[in-house]
């Protein structure tokens, strides 16, 4: 067998989900580019698209919206085991275990009935974002903002951060942002998310899992580093000085590089529209500068070896601008890519079987048994 480190190239499912081209820098949802889906799509519209396959119709996008606007209050029992969370934790970790508790309250598993799909598919997209900004406010000691039923996907998510109805403009640039996040073939979470979901346990199992596996800093942090860094290199003319000396130590540069794109990642060249859009209306951000100044050198001298910004590149100064904490990057990041989860999730029961990949062994050969007295015999 052909051992492939991280399962590189190696194709383990079929999927009608989402297309990536990495050397022409597309990406498609159910056959839609992102730039169409940004420009004339919501959220919610694109959520209805990567589970059901299609765009709906007015009256089912109607019914849609209306199941998951009313259904985003959280029990007060979640709250509560929430409130004993420590304050110090990271709000992903709260995010997981929040998610895993919501399986209990919504436990019974019909896996072959089209109802109870579409039930937790409206559970897990209204309620998610509400965990997220339950925690903002709990761990500042606050009681939870309750969520509007007449305020779009992404303007309610804002305004239970800071019980501040967002501008249009930033309710929007978040909507979009969601929307870039939502899907993204087989990641690394993706793929946690399948393989839970192969066992046929529930799909809050399969949620949590998918978040539990996004946390790490080598999938979704990325943007914080991102943010980071630009802070620490402080200005446009110590950018050269700062990529040289990464160059020389080897040393990764947050917001660079793509397992799949050779190219610009498009969802990074959208949000830098979007940065901009912000910029225009609400003032610049002093480290957009540091940004561009650092994308222009880093493309200088590694174009060649197919590294461009990628999606965490400018997503971190955009959510700054939106007035979105550091550490709530990635938890937004998981808001939108439950989205792509439950996809994943529902095309994995339509032709189930359970994940079992085979190993490599790199042991030693089989040797007899010593008893205890001769091994410590040897030892001496």
């Amino acid at each position: 067998m052909e051992f492939r480190p991280g399962l590189e190239d190696v194709p383990v499912v079929q999927s009608a989900i989402s297309q990536i081209d990495g050397q022409a820098g597309l990406l498609l949802y159910r056959g839609y580019t992102i730039d169409d889906l940004v420009h004339y799509s919501t959220f919610l519209e694109t959520v209805y698209l990567l589970i059901w396959g299609e765009l709906p119709q007015s009256q089912n996008l109607k019914e849609f919206e209306h199941d998951v606007y009313t259904h985003r209050r959280i029990k007060f029992r979640i709250r509560d085991v929430m409130k004993c969370f420590p304050e110090s934790g990271h709000p992903m970790d709260a995010l997981q275990a929040s998610a895993a508790a919501l399986g209990l309250f919504y436990s019974r598993r019909v896996l072959d009935n089209p109802l109870y799909i579409r039930q937790a598919v409206v559970r897990l997209v209204a309620k998610i974002p509400t965990m997220v900004a339950a925690f903002q406010l709990i761990r500042k000691g606050l009681d939870p903002i309750r969520p509007r039923d007449d305020l779009s996907y992404a303007a309610n998510f804002l305004y239970m951060l800071s019980e501040k109805e967002p501008e249009p403009l930033a309710a929007r640039i978040l909507d979009a942002c969601l929307i870039l996040h939502a899907e993204h073939s087989l990641n690394a979470s993706t793929f946690s998310a399948r393989v839970t979901a192969s066992t046929l346990t529930d799909p809050y199992a399969v949620v949590a899992s998918a978040v539990g596996t996004l946390a790490g800093p080598l999938h979704g942090g990325a943007n914080e580093d991102v943010l980071d860094m630009l802070d620490e290199i402080g200005s446009p003319d110590r950018v050269e000085a700062f990529l040289e000396k990464q160059l020389a130590q080897k040393k990764r540069i947050a917001g660079f590089g793509h397992r799949v794109y050779r190219v610009k990642d498009p969802r990074a060249k959208i949000l830098q529209e979007l940065a901009e859009k912000l910029f225009a209306c609400y003032g610049g951000d002093r480290t957009y500068d540091v940004a561009r100044r650092l994308e222009e050198k880093v493309e200088e001298h590694l174009a060649g070896k197919g590294v461009y910004a990628n999606v965490d590149f400018y997503s971190g100064l955009v959510y700054r601008k939106l007035g979105i904490p550091t550490d709530l990057f990635t938890p937004i990041f998981a808001i939108a890519r439950v989205a792509g989860w439950l996809a994943h999730w529902k095309e994995q029961l339509s032709a189930n079987r359970i994940f079992r990949p085979s190993q490599i062994y790199t042991g030693v050969a089989p040797r007899p048994w010593r008893p205890r007295q001769e091994r410590e015999m040897g030892s001496e």
